[in-house]
């Protein structure tokens, strides 16, 4: 009785904790939504921005470093773990994945597996990153690519699947500007 009723339980949690995420991307307020974030159990540093209609799974699984800009309409998949460094840039409707159903299996096994995305990373409109991928420092990801494996620091790729067509200067030092210096509106 005590087991099923535990069971129930933790069931209404994650049915809350998914409305309750769903509604902190809607909020008009920025630091609403960051404060939501980390009700969830999101480490947020300071100056992160969360933009307009994003969606994370599991806030306890994702980790965002200072100043990193996630943009409008981003899914975050953090069932099995999400770590984004400092200064990285998420533009718009950019998804990470970090579960997924095997389907070479024989009974669909769900299978999952850490994202980590370095510092000052650029993950440009409409990528999608799949589970156990590492970006590495400083690397940039065109439009439209679909990750399927770890990028090295600093590369540039492309493509579905993305594959290395450039690089990017290694002495990088810009910060991001921190949410407060941004417009009231977003």
């Amino acid at each position: 009785m005590v087991k099923h009723l535990r069971q129930r339980l933790g069931a209404h949690r994650k049915d809350a904790e998914l409305t309750g995420l769903h509604a902190a991307g809607k909020l008009p307020i920025h630091r609403l939504r960051v404060a939501a974030v980390r009700r969830w159990g999101a480490q947020i540093a300071e100056g992160v921005t969360l933009y307009h209609g994003f969606e994370i799974r599991n806030a306890r699984g994702l980790s965002i470093g200072e100043r990193s800009s996630i943009g409008n309409d981003a899914i975050l998949d953090a069932r099995g773990g999400i770590t984004i460094g400092r200064d990285v840039n998420f533009s718009t409707a950019v998804h990470i994945w970090t579960g997924q159903h095997d389907w070479q299996s024989p009974d669909f096994a769900y299978v999952k597996a850490p994202v980590v995305i370095g510092d000052r990373a650029w993950i440009s409109t409409r990528v999608t990153i799949l589970p156990g991928v590492t970006i590495g420092e400083g690397a940039v990801i065109a439009a439209g690519s679909v990750v399927t494996k770890d990028v090295e620091p600093y590369a540039l790729v492309a493509g579905v699947p993305a594959k290395v067509v450039g690089s990017r200067p290694t002495n990088l030092t810009y910060e991001l500007a921190p949410a407060k210096a941004k417009a009231w509106w977003w």
